[in-house]
């Protein structure tokens, strides 16, 4: 078997990706926020405060990621906020600030 046959055939790179790039890519903005649906009724109102703190919280987590922020001692409370403020949604609570540390922190 002649070796040209042997060897692999060249495939095309892929394009970057955030973990790949050489310098941040940068939020494709604006994003469209995601088709809400009805939550189940009945539960108890604290609840629901959770779930959608836990909602937030990962979607900080998530535009965090996209911007380079890959450590929770990175993310500070004023390094979240300012990714709310990007990605459009309300200033986060201390507790949901701490929330998206503890997802950044539990992925790895």
């Amino acid at each position: 078997m002649p070796a040209a046959a042997l060897k692999p055939k060249p495939t095309r790179k892929p394009l970057p990706t955030q973990s790949t790039a050489k310098h941040p890519v940068l939020l494709d903005l604006p994003y469209a926020p995601v088709e809400k649906r009805p939550l189940p009724p009945g539960r108890p109102r604290e609840w629901y405060v959770t779930h959608n703190r836990r909602l937030k919280a990962m979607r900080l987590a998530i535009a965090l990621l996209d911007s380079g922020v890959y450590m929770p001692n990175q993310a500070r409370n004023d390094t979240i906020r300012t990714a709310a403020e990007t990605i459009g949604v309300h200033p986060p609570s201390d507790t949901t600030c701490h929330m998206v540390r503890a997802l950044m922190r539990y992925s790895r």
